[in-house]
């Protein structure tokens, strides 16, 4: 019987990692060694990125909701906890929408959220 070896696998491998590494700069791209290292950490990079880019997008929606909040004469806190007793269960991601887009609506929360104190 003959025996296998993995050049192949072991290429393909390789050569899947330097794809990743395309357009690094120097020896990064080019030696598998380096390469390799690149990806591994660009690639944990990314994956805490994308857990980060929750976090940023909240605080940058209750950002845009306490200015919208201030320009109609209460503050956040009191904001949400008036849309909780309200029964009004809309996220941030849209309060913040509203804020932005639609000031008349937001408004209405606004006044229905004072309402609810």
């Amino acid at each position: 019987m003959a025996r296998i070896k993995g050049a192949m696998m072991t290429r393909k491998r390789r050569n899947k990692t330097l794809r990743l590494a395309k357009g690094y700069w120097g020896a990064k791209s080019k030696h598998f060694k380096m390469a390799n290292q690149a990806v591994m950490k660009s690639l944990t990079y990314a994956y805490v990125g994308r857990r980060l880019k929750k976090r940023d997008f909240r605080s940058l929606w209750i950002t845009r909701i306490s200015a919208a909040c201030k320009a109609n004469d209460i503050n956040y806190s009191r904001f949400i906890n008036g849309l909780k007793k309200a029964n009004i269960t809309l996220n941030r991601k849209v309060l913040a929408d509203m804020a932005h887009n639609d000031a008349a609506g937001f408004a209405a929360l606004v006044a229905a959220a004072k309402a609810a104190l």
